[in-house]
């Protein structure tokens, strides 16, 4: 679960909003390669390889103490923040985590439903983070996942700064996009990182 890079560098002096300059670690997007998919606005959760353990995502702040069975995966320098893994049991999270589990089905782009070792997912529902998915039930969403209606959506997405702002901007349901590069790497953009006013 390492960060992933936003698509356009941040202005130094407003750090929620992006520049035009490319990070250079995502030009590829701009080139043409990966595939885009919707980035779903939840919490982040993880089955473990072996498909036993769920963990949730969490941030420890400087000078925190780090919950019991914490993982750390990565350092983030200009805040201070460490980001990591927590056993869902303990998190915030985990009586909506145990809701989506019991549902039908509990994970959308799963094998018939069912969860995935290793791999991590949103989970978004009406308890989750004000509820911006509009979700009528807590479920697992495979990072990645691209519904048809999505797909149709992004068809001829837009590739440049101004292209994508607008595209953003004219999908308020939409938190924003990751791109999937197919050696690993991603990119993302999320509409809040364009000012509307």
């Amino acid at each position: 679960m390492r960060k992933i890079p936003t698509l356009f560098r941040r202005d130094s002096d407003d750090l929620r909003r992006v520049t035009r300059d490319v990070h250079p670690d995502c030009e590829w997007v701009l080139d043409g390669a990966g595939r885009p998919t919707r980035k779903y606005d939840g919490t982040c959760v993880r089955l473990d390889d072996d498909g036993v353990t769920w963990w949730a995502r969490r941030e420890v702040k400087p000078g925190r103490t780090p919950p019991p069975g914490f993982l750390p995966v990565e350092h983030d320098r200009a805040t201070g923040k460490v980001v990591g893994w927590e056993p869902m049991a303990q998190s915030a999270f985990a009586k909506y985590h145990r809701q989506a589990l019991d549902g039908t089905p509990p994970v959308l782009d799963g094998p018939g439903g069912t969860p995935t070792p290793g791999a991590t997912y949103e989970l978004v529902g009406p308890k989750v983070n004000g509820n911006p998915e509009q979700a009528d039930r807590h479920l697992l969403v495979r990072h990645g996942h691209q519904s048809a209606e999505d797909d149709a959506e992004l068809a001829g997405l837009p590739r440049d700064h101004d292209g994508l702002r607008d595209w953003l901007l004219a999908h308020p349901a939409w938190e924003g996009i990751v791109w999937h590069h197919p050696d690993g790497r991603r990119a993302k953009l999320k509409r809040r990182d364009f000012p509307t006013g």
